[in-house]
């Protein structure tokens, strides 16, 4: 998972200007492999529900330790490690009689560059796709997804930079939600939905969410045929019975689903249902499209983005229930006459601290994967910010902000440190080619 800073609190806040600057690198450009792929399944009615104890552990451990293990060192973008994972993925979605993609681009970052490291890094995103059982609507999709890459050797970004190239081998962040999302792809090839589902595995996630926002921008089926993305994020160290779910607000049906699902067995767990569905992992970048998402995740511990991430760790039973909750929810929407109804709420109160110096807000998203351009692009607008006060729209890029020029994510940053909440400031933005300056009073999260 992407985003989080030594001493934050227990779940991430939403994917803006607010946080602190991409431990993700911004990045990406680069060519699409293959197109379509199809599971054998041709029946015309869907599967019987699920069992209780459906998932298999023993196959959640295994890959797991494979993913996690030192042979891989920790799957760094750009990496041996990270080609090998994908491999890896593809094999198992091969293994299932689905035809998996790898999806290449490069991976593109300022940060990295500052850091001393590549600027462009080959990596691949791998999808492979479940044809739904339903002839009328199998043209829908439901997305499954998680992300793979993790740090590798690097100290940037890592909470122990003094281990130097220590392995970081990241297996509850993300083995453990790759693992999960294979486990879902076994389940649901035995037993069909009535929609398709997409079962996809990104790589950049760390460095910016890059793969996801690839994907979306060369989507191998229609992005407004997507009717739902739940995506899997550290979710192997379930504690106390402990479950968050993010993004339950994005579709009006969803909160009665989630809710409706965690009943014995799996559940019920001690669920903390969140509506936002911005955050530092990959499905904001579909909530950015206006497809609605869930986020399932297990909260973080103490040795997130460190070396003492290790699979001896993971609890691998508590996985399991996540992932036969999470079975039943992604069954309910797959299988629904009607399509979810998307709905883009305002951000709630901060879960974390502003990270911008004296705590003003705007209320933009970056764009993070847009290094082509010389300023920051938005890729999403907080509905009630300042800046959908000021008039703000998704695709402006703002080169200037409060008199500063802004030519990267960091120059962003820093103008909007140097501002208070209740400031007046004028923002210029290229809009279709044009300057358009606008006027935003700068706020609080939450307000």
């Amino acid at each position: 998972m992407a985003g989080y800073h030594s001493g934050a609190p227990s779940h991430p806040s939403s994917l803006n200007e607010s946080m602190l600057l991409p431990r993700p690198f911004p990045a990406l450009a680069g060519a699409v492999a293959a197109v379509l792929t199809v599971s054998a399944c041709h029946s015309g009615q869907p599967g019987p529900v699920s069992r209780s104890g459906a998932t298999d552990s023993a196959a959640i451990r295994r890959d797991i330790a494979y993913l996690a293990s030192n042979a891989l060192e920790g799957r760094g973008t750009g990496t041996p490690g990270n080609d090998s994972a994908a491999a890896y993925i593809a094999r198992q979605y091969a293994s299932l009689g689905l035809a998996p993609v790898e999806q290449k681009f490069v991976a593109r970052s300022v940060a990295a560059q500052r850091a001393g490291l590549p600027a462009e890094l080959q990596t691949q995103n791998v999808y492979a796709i479940a044809r739904g059982t339903d002839s009328a609507l199998r043209g829908q999709f439901v997305v499954i997804g998680a992300h793979f890459d993790h740090l590798g050797r690097s100290s940037l970004n890592a909470l122990d930079p003094d281990s130097g190239t220590a392995i970081r081998p990241g297996a509850d962040d993300n083995a453990s939600g790759t693992a999960a999302v294979i486990e879902l792809a076994r389940i649901f090839t035995a037993r069909p939905t009535r929609r398709s589902l997409v079962f996809v595995n990104f790589s950049g996630e760390e460095l910016g969410v890059l793969g996801s926002q690839y994907f979306l921008e060369h989507p191998p089926v229609p992005v407004e045929q997507m009717v739902a993305m739940l995506n899997f994020d550290m979710v192997g160290r379930l504690r106390d019975n402990h479950l968050l779910v993010y993004g339950v607000t994005t579709a009006t049906e969803l909160r009665a689903i989630v809710d409706s699902a965690n009943t014995p067995p799996p559940g019920p767990f001690a669920l903390k249902a969140i509506g936002d569905g911005f955050g530092p992992s990959d499905h904001a970048s579909f909530y950015a499209r206006n497809v609605p998402v869930l986020q399932f995740f297990t909260d973080i511990h103490e040795d997130y983005h460190r070396s003492t991430d290790v699979a001896s760790k993971i609890n691998v039973p508590g996985e399991g229930r996540v992932v036969d909750y999470a079975e039943r929810i992604a069954r309910d929407i797959a299988d629904r006459p009607e399509r979810l109804t998307f709905f883009r709420s305002p951000v709630g109160a901060p879960t974390m601290g502003s990270g911008a110096g004296n705590g003003a807000y705007f209320g933009s998203v970056p764009d993070m994967g847009a290094t082509d351009v010389q300023g920051v692009r938005l890729a999403g607008v907080t509905p009630g910010s300042p800046a959908d006060k000021a008039g703000a729209k998704t695709g402006d890029v703002i080169v200037e902000f409060g008199g500063v020029p802004v030519g990267d994510l960091y120059q962003y940053s820093d103008a909007l440190k140097a501002h208070r909440p209740g400031d007046v400031v004028q923002i210029v933005v290229l809009r279709n080619g044009e300057r358009v300056t606008l006027t935003a009073t700068l706020g609080t999260r939450g307000t």
